[in-house]
């Protein structure tokens, strides 16, 4: 009874705060994330009241099956941006700027937070900045295509962005793993070739081809249903599938083996759209059937958002730097990728500003260095937290702006769907009286060819 009354708090302080975002103009995805923060273990969950709120993070651990199922559902939906027809056009520029916006990042990270090392080395040690230096390549795509969905943004920029926002998550992935062998091999005093180089090679292989076994399992079994309902509920089936698939761990001689769930659904979703040719009709009603695990996910995150980390000095000292440095890595990063690649000037302009926030990705890497570095990985957990906080917060804002100074949000577009609904009752009346007026109009012509007959 209680994970039901915390669930529906929820989600209705996230869509009760999205109204008070609209009135400030800010993005739906802000509202949803400080809500979480309102009923986290740290506001409104700090009373202890069962049901009310979130009233401690292990109750929030108990719910990590609806973060989980709702990252595979987001990297689904950024696969099928993957488009053969449109990659054509725009894919070697974000491969470009893909790659090479996350290896700038991560190198100017870690040339700051190496320098810290050097002026603090009791408090800040080398393997913490150098672990750190790849977190800051993770990109958050849940955020970032949450923004792009609320104000149906289309454009050059918004075409490179979710691209180099999934490139940006496997790219991130193998820096994480070489620094994260890197770490290790500081402290054991030993270096491990197949923990830095082998293990996230095989990782992203891996994840890559479930991802495609999957999408073709997947538009095979499509084929036998007709309904709307049934096609849907088959590709909930395979995402749902092929997130628990790629839980899975296991060593073979002494290489560990693992997938990432979001390289996986990416793929699934990549394959699906290409080579089957209802996807975007599917894409279109599984994105309506998602839309309350998705609040749900980012209220979630907000309330595991620990605020407690800002009472610490030295934590608050070198998030700033990793912020700044991190932020000045995207930006420049990307503007230099997108003239290297001859991109639009909108891209060269804006597209980095797009790539600020980071959450869920960042934070699956720095438990793992919690878990793993001991001291120093409890020091990166910390930092990272408190970054997740910054950037969750005014990330999807920046992204906002970002968009619409590149023209690319139309401020005029979006209907109330009540006003639509009274439309389309008004739409019928209108074409039936219409239709009324020709068929008198015919009758009378009728009668007056008769009379003068």
């Amino acid at each position: 009874m209680e994970i039901l009354l915390s669930l529906s708090i929820a989600l209705f302080a996230g869509l009760m705060l999205s109204r008070l975002a609209k009135l400030l103009q800010l993005p739906a995805v802000t509202a949803y994330l400080v809500a979480g923060v309102l009923i986290g273990p740290f506001c409104l969950g700090a009373f202890k009241v069962d049901g009310l709120g979130f009233t401690s993070m292990e109750n929030l651990d108990s719910l990590s099956l609806i973060s989980d199922v709702a990252l595979g559902f987001i990297a689904f939906s950024i696969g099928n941006e993957f488009r053969l027809s449109q990659l054509k056009s725009i894919g070697k520029q974000a491969t470009i700027i893909g790659i090479f916006q996350a290896v700038f990042t991560t190198i100017l990270v870690d040339v700051a937070l190496v320098g810290l090392y050097f002026i603090i080395p009791d408090k800040f040690p080398l393997e913490a900045a150098i672990v750190l230096g790849a977190i800051a390549s993770a990109t958050a795509p849940a955020a970032t295509l949450m923004v792009v969905r609320q104000y149906k943004a289309k454009g050059p920029v918004t075409d490179t962005l979710l691209p180099v926002v999934a490139l940006d998550d496997a790219v991130g992935l193998v820096l994480f793993s070489v620094s994260f062998g890197v770490a290790k091999a500081l402290i054991a005093g030993q270096v491990s070739m197949i923990s830095i180089i082998v293990e996230p090679i095989i990782e992203v292989v891996l994840s890559l081809g479930l991802g495609a076994l999957m999408g073709y399992l997947f538009t095979f079994f499509e084929r036998f249903f007709h309904s709307r309902s049934k096609r849907l509920s088959m590709s909930v089936a395979f995402v749902f599938l092929t997130v628990g698939l790629s839980m899975l761990k296991f060593n073979i001689g002494g290489i560990h083996i693992a997938f990432s769930s979001l390289l996986s659904c990416m793929m699934l979703g990549t394959i699906f759209c290409n080579i089957c040719d209802f996807s975007e009709e599917l894409m279109d009603r599984l994105d309506r059937w998602t839309a309350p695990i998705f609040i749900l996910f980012f209220v979630l995150s907000g309330a595991e958002l620990e605020l407690s980390v800002l009472a610490d000095i030295v934590i608050v000292l070198i998030g700033v730097v990793y912020i700044v440095f991190r932020s000045l890595g995207k930006y420049f990063g990307a503007s230099l990728s997108a003239r290297i690649s001859k991109a639009p000037a909108n891209v060269i302009k804006y597209l980095g500003i797009t790539l600020l926030p980071q959450a869920g990705v960042a934070l699956g890497m720095a438990i793992k260095a919690e878990e793993a570095l001991g001291a120093s990985g409890l020091l990166v957990a910390n930092i990272t937290l408190f970054s997740v906080l910054i950037y969750e917060l005014i990330g999807p804002f920046l992204t906002k702006i970002a968009l619409v100074k590149a023209g690319e949000v139309d401020p005029e577009g979006k209907v109330s769907a009540r006003k639509l609904d009274s439309n389309l009752e008004q739409k019928p009346l209108a074409e039936s009286a219409v239709t009324d007026q020709t068929v008198c109009s015919a009758e009378k012509k009728a009668v007056d060819t008769e009379n003068k007959t």
